[in-house]
């Protein structure tokens, strides 16, 4: 047998009639229509609006105000010191992200890399990284290293 529109059925139990209230008490749901008894919610147009605690100082009035400006198109860096590099490099080479990552100094390879020159370097390092400091670039070249940017 072929399928054809006038053939097709929804699955049992997925179709159900809607509840209709305040139709008789036999039917369960009469007299006060699942509303309860009195009080402003069991009233035609009655209820509170959203957030309204009862005249008690509302949750959005009682959190502190945010302010000011954040920017969410800011470029966020996983910042490495010239001090953390010349401990754990102590001859000269090239460093990059994965020599980093492979000695435990940075976690977060998604994030672009940035050195920062708080510290001494005295070995002679080929440093290849998305962005320096001014510092870091001016110890990194005084020691007879080189800073690449990349990417």
């Amino acid at each position: 047998m072929s399928m054809r529109n006038h053939t097709l059925r929804s699955p049992k139990g997925s179709k159900k009639n809607r509840k209709r209230v305040g139709r008789g008490d036999s039917s369960g749901s009469g007299s006060y229509s699942g509303k309860g008894m009195k009080g402003q919610k069991s009233r035609s147009g009655g209820g509170v609006r959203p957030g309204f605690e009862g005249g008690q100082l509302p949750l959005v009035k009682r959190l502190p105000a945010l302010r000011g400006f954040n920017n969410i198109f800011k470029t966020k860096y996983t910042v490495i010191n010239l001090r953390d590099i010349s401990e754990h490099f102590t001859e000269g080479g090239e460093i990059s992200v994965e020599t980093l990552t492979g000695k435990g100094l940075i976690d977060d390879t998604t994030l672009p890399l940035k050195i920062l020159g708080d510290g001494e370097i005295s070995v002679p390092l080929d440093v290849r990284a998305q962005k320096f400091s001014t510092s870091a670039v001016s110890k990194i070249e005084k020691a007879g290293g080189s800073a690449q940017v990349i990417g």
